[in-house]
């Protein structure tokens, strides 16, 4: 009668594969293609554009311009996770800070447009038609500087803002076109063709 195996002699199932075959088992989700991380990526800096939009309506001067960077701050954290690429807080901060200084004047209208809240009612009228818009275009041409990088392989120690300036203002152009684009509408059915029917009488 065999002996039954005991110890390290007892076969055990393997985590990545099986101990019969020897054979790796296929992972429960198959990592993602370039394509579904853009499009992933992509609907995330829309989200973000629109949630700093948002932040620019906070009546406080420099709390609102504190929740527009912690957005984008964010926005960068989630991206990174994205591509795979290491985050790091106080490096995402400084690159986000040499990015927005690549997109004067749009920044000094972000700053001012914060600034004059602080003068009543005619300040606040003022920013909450500019700031939103300027914040949100802003935070969308950041993410897609982040995603141009890292889908080409880059990360965050390789990043050079002075090189994206020419794609910053393109993706400003783009995004102030999707903003004055006039909003879909219910689509009309086509109305039914005349059929002539003729009849003799």
């Amino acid at each position: 009668m065999g002996k039954e195996p005991t110890g390290s002699e007892k076969i055990k199932p393997d985590e990545e594969g099986s101990a019969a075959t020897g054979k790796v088992a296929a992972p429960l989700t198959s990592p993602e293609t370039d394509a579904e991380r853009s499009i992933d990526a992509s609907k995330l800096v829309d989200r973000f554009a629109m949630w700093a939009g948002a932040a620019g309506l906070i009546p406080v001067p420099i709390v609102d311009l504190a929740a527009i960077g912690g957005l984008q701050l964010q926005m960068l954290r989630r991206i990174s996770e994205i591509y795979g690429v290491p985050f790091s807080a106080n490096l995402g901060k400084s690159i986000i800070a040499s990015l927005a200084g690549s997109m004067i004047p749009l920044t000094s209208g972000i700053s001012a447009a914060s600034a004059i809240k602080a003068i009543p009612f005619f300040g606040t009228a003022v920013s909450t038609l500019t700031l939103p818009a300027l914040s949100a275009g802003a935070t969308y041409a950041i993410g897609k500087v982040f995603i141009q990088h890292f889908a080409s392989g880059g990360t965050l120690l390789d990043l050079n803002a002075p090189d994206y300036r020419e794609f910053i203002k393109a993706q400003k152009e783009i995004f102030s076109l999707r903003s004055t684009a006039p909003k879909p509408t219910a689509a009309q059915s086509p109305e039914p063709s005349d059929k002539a029917t003729a009849t003799d009488g």
